[in-house]
């Protein structure tokens, strides 16, 4: 199931958006979360828990029973069912694809493309940033991505399976759409700390594994590992400047959001080659974690027969 899963995402990268499970995710959140509560920050924290809850449910369940009943109708079924539903809980080649658009367009100096081109990947205002600050906000986003993208969903997906994976994306999507401060802050609030809770492990694990590709591809692996542990608490993130401060200790440069915070030493200039060098250090771990997978699954085959 894992195998064909990443298969289809290779090949085929993200299904259309009209029965993508993560935009009807999105859809359901906007709808949810469009009902009028008040401004009390109790019924907004309430309200936001039980939208999370019943958003869950709405998707894991069925999945849950769709696959339970393939399992004992067809075995082949179930598996090329399953591995479609777990394709849609992570994203290698579109995030891949979004990120050497931004470099294409920064090397033909079209900053304002470049700018909109981001916003499918961050949520910040790239509105005037300078080129070194775009290529720091796309390889801050690879690394991020490493671990809500690809290393939690299969995290969650090796210990509860396929429901596991998409109950974590539900999450995390929820989080991304209405975990931000404002009037309605308290109303995601619930959605960001599960999401915090959930990304504790992966956020590290993934730290480890870009460590081990920096290693493995001749980067600067110790400056990775120095990095991760000195910087990582710097993101309002609990979890997102792990990977990141693994990322620019391993290239050599500093990592920049504007007005919040800097990860790394500016060794070496960002430039729109460093997106490059950022998604061979992402391929190289996704890659690790890919097998660690697979060997976690034979063993667990092995063991249960």
């Amino acid at each position: 199931m894992l195998s064909l899963a990443l298969a289809i995402d290779l090949v085929w990268g993200e299904p259309p958006r009209i029965i993508h499970p993560v935009v009807g995710m999105g859809k359901v959140t906007s709808f949810l979360a469009a009902r009028k509560v008040g401004n009390r920050p109790l019924a907004q924290f309430i309200y936001g828990a039980g939208i999370t809850l019943v958003t869950i449910g709405l998707f894991t369940v069925p999945a849950y029973f769709i696959l339970l009943y393939l399992k004992s109708l067809s075995l082949a079924a179930y598996v090329v069912v399953g591995a479609v539903l777990l394709k849609s809980t992570f994203s290698l080649k579109e995030l891949r694809r979004v990120a050497l658009g931004v470099k294409r367009l920064l090397l033909k100096e079209e900053l304002d493309e470049a700018r909109l081109e981001l916003h499918s990947l961050v949520s910040r205002d790239t509105q005037g940033l300078p080129q070194p600050l775009l290529v720091s906000a796309t390889v801050e986003s690879v690394a991020e991505n490493t671990g809500d993208s690809f290393v939690a969903p299969l995290f969650y997906f090796l210990l509860f399976g396929v429901p596991g994976a998409i109950a974590y994306r539900v999450v995390n999507t929820m989080d991304a759409m209405i975990g931000y401060h404002g009037k309605y802050e308290y109303l995601g609030k619930f959605a960001t700390k599960l999401d915090d809770g959930l990304n504790f492990i992966p956020a590290r694990l993934s730290a480890l594994l870009l460590v081990l590709a920096a290693f493995l591809s001749r980067r600067d692996a110790r400056n990775s590992w120095q990095t991760a542990l000195g910087s990582h608490s710097r993101t309002e993130s609990p979890n997102a400047g792990w990977p990141m401060a693994a990322v620019a200790g391993a290239l050599n440069v500093q990592l920049e959001k504007k007005e919040h915070y800097k990860l790394g030493k500016a060794g070496a200039p960002l430039v729109p080659e460093t997106i490059d060098a950022s998604l061979r250090l992402t391929q190289i771990a996704g890659l690790g974690w890919a097998l660690i997978c697979f060997i976690v699954g034979v063993v667990y085959f092995v063991y249960t027969t």
